[in-house]
């Protein structure tokens, strides 16, 4: 039997938010950020962990926007350079400034090694499911069949080659960012082993 999928939020800002990640972002890039709500929402779902579904899905559509090259800082790590995407895009959206914060800080979580979900539900989720999707950690914390149906509905389309390539770039540019820690770390190799490939 195959699972079923967690809904997509469906508001007028993240159907903006899908709409700026296919105008700006690789088939393969979207396809992750849509994957990663989807591991994040079944998470939480299954985890009793109450969160915003506009604001984690916005974020999710704009966490690796800072790795396009149009968005691309030279200067602040790409989860900076995201989260100040989410913020302006929150802003045209309408959204109050402590909403605009938030998709800013959720953004940048991501890369966080850890996220205290009582401090930040929507930035742990987020984390966890870009850990997954990229880096192939804990798999069987999903149940087989959503995980078979998730890469059904948004197939990975090369991802890793694409994502590996722009955390190296990242890592020759700024080291001393997460990137640049991740990738002297092994980052590549754990990303080229993900079992979500197989």
């Amino acid at each position: 039997m195959t699972a079923s999928l967690p809904a997509l939020p469906d508001t007028a800002a993240c159907r903006l938010a899908r709409e700026v990640a296919e105008q700006f972002s690789s088939p393969a890039l979207v396809n992750h950020c849509l994957r990663s709500y989807l591991w994040a929402a079944d998470h939480a779902a299954r985890h009793g962990i109450a969160f915003d579904e506009e604001l984690l899905f916005v974020a999710a559509m704009v966490h690796d926007i800072g790795l396009v090259p149009v968005f691309d800082s030279a200067t602040v790590p790409f989860e900076e350079a995201g989260g100040a995407v989410g913020w302006v895009f929150a802003a045209g959206a309408g959204w109050p400034a402590a909403r605009r914060r938030r998709v800013a800080e959720v953004v940048v979580a991501h890369m966080a090694p850890e996220v205290d979900v009582a401090a930040d539900p929507e930035g742990h989720l987020l984390e966890l499911a870009t850990g997954l999707d990229i880096s192939g950690r804990d798999p069987d914390a999903w149940p087989a069949g959503l995980r078979a149906a998730v890469l059904a509905e948004y197939p990975r389309l090369g991802l890793i080659g694409e994502f590996v390539a722009c955390f190296e770039d990242q890592a020759r540019r700024k080291p001393d960012s997460p990137a640049g820690r991740f990738s002297a770390n092994g980052f590549a190799a754990r990303a080229r082993a993900n079992p979500l490939d197989r």
